[in-house]
């Protein structure tokens, strides 16, 4: 089963993608993750995409195409994996198609910006060892302070208001074109993120089950 999951930060795509792994069995690979990987194996995509990334640059869609292929054409996505950040414009989504990229389901995190906004305002990082608490699911027992190093917490500029609703507003932009081209296609299926973790995953793996 060839998965892609979308959704906006804080969604829960990154909790879901762990617990699917676990029950189906085949891996979730990020964007970041194949670039640094095709990089560190210095094949001749990985030295494209590494000089873009050394000058600060995107790696182009036709260059991240190719890491993509690569990465998916190894042994342990025989049976499948979840794409987890790509394609995130429509011109990639075509492009997948085009190279022959086979998507079975497209999962949508859908979750209301309101929520999105509590849930990434609520976390705190501790400056000296990076823990991460959240102030209503994973609190620290210290209050503000890290339970492992004693340092007080901190809220991370990604993690304000402000830049929350605009990371939000870049990301509709991008990747609504993508979620209807997938709902056109009949791949699409729209998963109510407000829900707690392992709901959200029985649903998904019910929903999976009856499109194989």
């Amino acid at each position: 089963m060839n998965i892609l999951i979308m959704g906006a930060p804080g969604s829960g795509k990154g909790t879901q993608s762990v617990s699917l792994i676990k029950r189906l069995n085949i891996p979730a690979i990020s964007t970041g993750a194949m670039v640094r990987d095709a990089i560190s194996k210095g094949s001749p995509v990985g030295k494209r995409a590494e000089a873009f990334a050394n000058s600060g640059a995107l790696v182009p869609d036709d260059v991240m195409i190719d890491v993509v292929l690569e990465r998916l054409g190894m042994s342990d996505c025989k049976d499948g994996y979840i794409l987890d950040g790509f394609p995130r414009t429509l011109p990639q989504a075509q492009a997948m198609d085009k190279a022959g990229i086979r998507t079975d389901i497209a999962i949508f995190m859908d979750v209301p910006e309101e929520v999105v906004i509590k849930r990434l305002s609520g976390r705190r990082v501790c400056g000296k060892c990076g823990a991460i608490y959240h102030i209503s699911s994973l609190p620290s027992k210290k209050g503000e302070i890290c339970e492992s190093c004693d340092t007080p917490l901190v809220v991370r500029d990604d993690d304000k208001p402000l830049t929350i609703k605009k990371r939000l507003e870049v990301y509709n932009q991008q990747t609504g074109p993508v979620i209807q081209y997938y709902r056109q296609k009949g791949l699409l299926l729209t998963v109510d993120a407000d829900n707690d973790a392992e709901s959200i995953s029985d649903y998904i793996i019910g929903a999976i089950g009856h499109r194989k």
